[in-house]
């Protein structure tokens, strides 16, 4: 049939050209819809029937499409006449999806078949809650939401025609209040306006929402936009109740779901159960914090449970501090699991199970090499239909250790979405595993172990990242194969963030060329970097909560990030005065003849978060750039001829004399200090230290040039080509030193500079001096990272120093 007859076919049911062409463009919709009409006799259809036909070819499920003969008859003998009915028979149909018969009566009871609702059930109904809601329409009168009322009456009467209880609704309230008055008429007040300053004066604060995440319409079936956080999110998500995995869209149905069904509920009291299931092979990155958030936030939203469980099926890349690593982090994003498991915890019933697979026949033991399947359209296994018994023999000696390592594979007999054919259950390695110890010899992959250990789990939603939809199909047969508990895997887009590679294999390649020093260093996006850079936890959950939950594949930039963390910084990180290039001043009227103490807000829109006092003596150091010998027009800080004032001390600093060393450099400048309220108003204040500790300061800039550096169009040299080489710059600087008794991970906002946090690699070896003497300090990082006695600066947001780094003291 061509695209023109299959139009005119669609507008025979009341559709428009338009709607009709828009629903050619969907291919299941189209499908159903035509399978409908082959169904009924389009001229003898009821008015308003073909409209129904079409809406339930656009809500009917593949799992009941069997059953759309039956729904069009309904339709056709006008026993489901409006699109209430409709849904009604859909979701009954869903329920009893396992039944073999369908129960006519009871059938048509869930319908409201053959229910007439009179116009007197109606009006009494409406009179019933319209007195509950009198005095409220009373006070209000037109401007009362009458939904509710409506909402109320089709409780009541749940087959009513929605038209005639909005008017009998709308006759009532005329009834009550009469016709509308001017004041009815008016538009309504506006609600009263905010001052522009609070509390004395304090701004108000500002609404972070707006900055992170706009969110958007969620559509059923759609994708979801961003949330302010992630529990809001999680609550927007349409994904199935508990129990009713067979209303899911491709779940596939047997004759034992129902059972099957009905004893996971008694097991897991109907509460939503998710897992996060991480290879421990390496450490997880920035990725992996958008799955933590969705799987265990989505159990969180729904007082549900989430289980830590480790795939440790590969032991040749497996290593305790992968295990450990990934615990932390969860943690650290604010996560506990309700149980830590691990796949080899089912090694013995996994076994048993794909034994079980082969006396069905549907598995075999392999000789093809690797190599040799490789692909999506490879030839089919010589050894497909070899004896089950001799695959039963053959998978023995496997396990038994009898068959060398790569000369032998069990595999499944099913083709996957992709076109992929017979995937892997089982292969050798003679690896000790560090669970089970030299116990196996034979260890099974992700598409055999992940769906077994999710029904062992009783896992509800099984959600995961796009690449795994093409699994899916094996996903539900092999749990039906084997006549388990099937739960519903749920895909999302994965997060990608530009700029960067979070690669397992090459994170290690930058390590062992020297590139980075570890996981955790700060140009990485890994979780431990971003910890350690100063990236609160907060503002990643925030990050991944405003990307809302999509199934498109693609990038953000990595501002997207900043963003999250500035704002949430800004609330906790407090200010202090650091000096990244000092330059000395020496103030020769000083006016005390012993060090003055000065107070500094930590949170200087925010005074009563505390303070902070600082030194102010004879001798200062401000940034070598807040001060020009020739400067160009419209500089604003210290000059010769140019006065600049000191932030928090309350003094305005004049130059009476520059000093040089013997190749030109000014070295030192002296100037005089006069009281702000007597001084020429300055241009600027700039911040200086006085009497301060010494800090190592790194600060980084990005790891690459490119936004894409795995893209071989991009990047035809290869991301290790893409790398910059001079992205950490290491700086001694002077801190007031309120910082001394900072804690690894503290972070604070150096004014006029940006965001640092103290790195954990902070120690004594490295002493610290102040400008009179040695004392001792440790190491803070610029919100980016840090080493001994060091602090790390964020790589975000720096107003005057464009570099990513972190700093130490």
């Amino acid at each position: 049939m061509s695209p023109e007859e299959t139009i005119e076919k669609f507008k025979l049911l009341g559709l428009s050209e338009q709607k009709a062409k828009e629903t050619l463009k969907n291919t299941n919709v189209s499908k159903f819809l035509l399978a409908g009409l082959n169904e009924v006799n389009v001229s003898c259809l009821p008015a308003g029937a073909g409209m129904l036909i079409y809406h339930l070819a656009t809500k009917i499920k593949p799992q009941i499409a069997k059953q759309l003969p039956f729904v069009c008859e309904y339709i056709e003998n006008g026993k489901l006449d409006s699109t209430l009915r409709v849904d009604a028979a859909l979701e009954y149909l869903l329920s009893h999806v396992s039944e073999a018969n369908i129960d006519n009566e009871a059938f048509e009871k869930a319908c409201g078949v053959g229910v007439v609702v009179t116009p007197e059930q109606v009006e009494q109904a409406v009179e019933k809650h319209m007195a509950k809601y009198k005095e409220e329409l009373l006070l209000k009168r037109y401007r009362f939401n009458s939904g509710i009322v409506m909402q109320a009456v089709r409780c009541d009467l749940p087959w009513a025609d929605g038209k005639a209880i909005k008017n009998e609704v709308d006759v009532q309230i005329l009834d009550l209040l009469g016709p509308k008055t001017e004041a009815d008429l008016a538009p309504p007040p506006k609600p009263e306006k905010k001052g522009k300053a609070t509390d004395g004066g304090k701004k108000p604060a500002k609404d972070n929402s707006k900055a992170t995440a706009k969110p958007e319409k969620a559509e059923i079936g759609g994708d979801i936009g961003g949330a302010v956080s992630i529990h809001d999110l999680m609550k927007k998500l349409p994904f199935h109740a508990p129990g009713e995995n067979f209303k899911s869209d491709g779940y596939v149905v047997t004759p034992d779901t129902k059972r099957l069904l009905q004893e996971h509920l008694k097991i897991t009291g109907g509460k939503v159960r998710t897992r996060f299931p991480p290879e421990p092979n390496g450490i997880l990155h920035i990725g992996h914090a958008k799955a933590i958030n969705i799987n265990f936030g989505y159990a969180a939203a729904h007082d549900g449970i989430c289980f830590l469980r480790y795939d440790d099926t590969n032991p040749e890349k497996e290593e305790e501090k992968f295990f450990v690593g990934i615990k932390d982090m969860v943690e650290w994003l604010g996560y506990k699991p309700y149980g830590i498991t691990h796949s080899s915890d089912n090694f013995d019933q996994l076994y048993e199970w794909a034994v079980q697979l082969i006396k069905k026949d549907l598995a075999y033991v392999c000789h093809q090499k690797s190599e040799e399947i490789k692909g999506f359209n490879p030839p089919p296994s010589p050894y497909r239909n070899r004896p089950i018994e001799e695959s039963l023999q053959l998978f023995e000696d496997m396990k038994n250790g009898k068959i060398d390592e790569g000369e032998a594979t069990l595999r499944m007999k099913i083709t996957l979405e992709e076109g992929k054919q017979d995937p892997v259950a089982y292969r050798i390695k003679f690896k000790p595993h560090h669970r089970t110890g030299s116990k196996w010899c034979i260890y099974p992959t992700y598409d055999y172990t992940h769906c077994l250990c999710d029904s062992i789990e009783h896992i509800t939603h099984s959600l995961c990242t796009k690449e795994f939809q093409s699994r899916r199909s094996s996903y539900y047969w092999l749990c039906n194969a084997l006549g388990i508990y099937c739960p519903v895997q749920w895909e999302y887009g994965r997060l990608n963030v530009n700029y960067t590679v979070v690669s397992k294999r090459k994170i290690a390649k930058l390590i062992d060329e020297g590139i980075v020093n570890d996981w955790d260093d700060p140009r990485l996006y890994t979780l431990t970097a971003l910890r350690r850079r100063g990236v609160p936890a907060a503002a990643i959950n925030s990050f991944c909560a405003a990307l809302g939950v999509t199934g498109a594949l693609g990038a953000v930039d990595p501002t997207m990030l900043d963003a999250a963390t500035r704002d949430a910084l800004n609330l906790s990180a407090p200010r202090v005065m650091v000096v990244l290039e000092p330059l000395k001043i020496t103030i020769t009227n000083f006016p005390s003849d012993k060090p003055l103490q000065v107070t500094v807000p930590n949170f200087p829109n925010e005074p009563e978060k505390g303070s902070h006092q600082v030194t102010l003596n004879r001798v200062i150091y401000i940034e070598s750039t807040d001060f020009k010998d020739q400067p160009e027009k419209g500089y604003r800080r210290l000059t010769p001829t140019q006065t600049v004032g000191l932030r928090h001390a309350g003094y305005v600093i004049k130059i009476s004399k520059v000093i040089h060393d013997s190749a030109g450099n000014v070295v030192e400048i002296e100037c005089t200090a006069e009281p702000a309220e007597s001084a020429e108003k300055p241009k600027a204040f700039i911040h200086w230290v006085s009497e301060p500790v010494t800090v190592e300061v790194r600060l980084y800039e990005p790891l690459f040039k490119h936004k894409n550096p795995e893209d071989p169009n991009e990047v035809p040299g290869g991301f290790l080509s893409d790398c910059r080489t001079d992205t950490l710059k290491v700086v001694k600087a002077y801190a007031d030193a309120s910082i001394k008794g900072a804690k690894v991970y503290d972070k604070f906002q150096f004014e006029r500079i940006g965001f640092f946090s103290v790195d954990p690699d902070t120690n004594e070896a490295n002493p610290l001096g102040s400008a009179g003497g040695a004392a001792r300090g440790r190491a803070i990082s610029s919100v980016g990272a840090a080493h001994a006695a060091c602090l790390i600066r964020l790589a975000f947001a720096i107003p005057r120093y464009a570099l990513r780094g972190y700093v130490s003291y």
